[in-house]
């Protein structure tokens, strides 16, 4: 059994808190250091973590035993951690999105493979029993031929909530770049690949109100288009229809649906690492909840830096940096497509990822607990 892999966590902000909580209790992971902005956040979470140390982000990204940096930055700060990582000779893994545009992304991936580090990237939701299990019985014919997808996606906007909204509604923010990972990273493990988009936006208002905390009542401008909906051409010949809105109250809709030729599958929240997986097949007069059949069981955010680490040459990682970036080109083609009223093909071509088999926390502790 070799040493831990030596991970240092870079951005402690709310999202830290669920891949601390996985990290720290996996022994093929080890903390060796973190670091924030915020000097006394790091400290106070270093305290929590036998063995990490809190340091400034230079001193953890020249730190020689960090085999791994996680970055959890603000997405504006993605790229620039990213490339200092890997010109320090680390692997990265990052915090969806890859970066806010795609020709960063782009630079991210080509830096790394120049470097000879690898990249991996949230979201790891679609790793777990949810997603998994929809994409098992997809491959294993229970739907016929898939042929199309919907992914549905409506919120009031988070200004309702979140003390700070602003960056929801600048350069980068908006429905899609936002949420829109989880639901086309689902997509690509259901169906595959995309090889084109066609893309169309609105923008219901000019403003928001700060609902909660101590800005509340001040008026944010809205910069960007904040209802994006569009159509996926996947490699395969199946088409996804996508919407993802911060003007709509409330929708009916399955977060994601796949109809095929005899059956359809809803598909739980991919927000989410479980959730149930309904199946009506033709004839049929209800739907049929499905036994979680595959995917990383009882799992939590970490799980993918983990997949990672414990891929290490043998197989790609399935929350991949190149999967990472074709989502990016994605989100990025659509918001272009609606801005330039055309259809926009794909640059970057990249491989379904390997489906994850029924893995129960225990097995891939286990699984995993040899380090690297």
């Amino acid at each position: 059994m070799g040493d831990p892999h030596r991970i240092g966590v870079v951005g402690l902000g709310v999202i830290s808190r669920a891949y601390l909580n996985t990290l720290a209790n996996h022994p093929a992971v080890s903390i060796a250091a973190v670091a924030d902005l915020d000097a006394s956040r790091s400290a106070a979470v270093a305290a929590e973590l036998p063995g990490a140390e809190a340091l400034s982000v230079e001193r953890l990204l020249d730190r020689p035993d960090v085999q791994t940096v996680l970055n959890l930055t603000i997405p504006a700060a993605h790229a620039e951690i990213s490339f200092g990582a890997i010109d320090a000779g680390k692997n990265v893994y990052i915090e969806k999105p890859l970066a806010v545009t795609f020709a960063d992304g782009r630079s991210v991936i080509d830096r790394a493979a120049a470097a000879g580090v690898r990249v991996g990237c949230a979201p790891d939701t679609v790793l777990g029993t949810g997603t998994q299990t929809a994409r098992a019985a997809i491959d294993d014919g229970l739907i016929g031929r898939p042929m199309s997808a919907s992914a549905v996606m409506v919120t009031p906007g988070h200004e309702r909530w979140h003390p700070h909204p602003d960056f929801y509604y600048t350069e980068g923010g908006g429905p899609l770049l936002d949420m829109g990972p989880y639901y086309i990273s689902a997509l690509i493990h259901l169906l595959g690949p995309v090889r084109a988009v066609v893309g169309s936006a609105s923008r219901l208002r000019a403003e928001r109100v700060i609902g909660s905390g101590p800005r509340i009542g001040q008026r944010v401008p809205v910069d960007v288009d904040s209802h994006v909906t569009g159509v996926l051409e996947h490699a395969n010949g199946a088409l996804s229809t996508i919407t993802t809105s911060f003007d709509g109250v409330a929708t009916t809709a399955a977060p994601i649906e796949v109809q095929g030729e005899t059956g359809t599958l809803a598909v739980p929240d991919p927000n989410h690492f479980d959730g149930e997986v309904r199946h009506f097949a033709l004839g049929d007069t209800e739907w049929r909840a499905l036994e979680p059949r595959a995917g990383y069981a009882a799992a939590s955010r970490g799980v993918g830096l983990i997949d990672l680490v414990g891929a290490d040459g043998r197989r790609p990682a399935r929350a991949s940096g190149d999967v990472a970036l074709h989502v990016l080109e994605t989100m990025t083609a659509l918001l272009r497509s609606a801005a330039e009223g055309r259809r926009i093909a794909l640059t970057t071509v990249v491989e379904r990822p390997t489906p994850v088999p029924l893995t129960r926390v225990e097995d891939w502790t286990a699984q995993h607990a040899h380090g690297h």
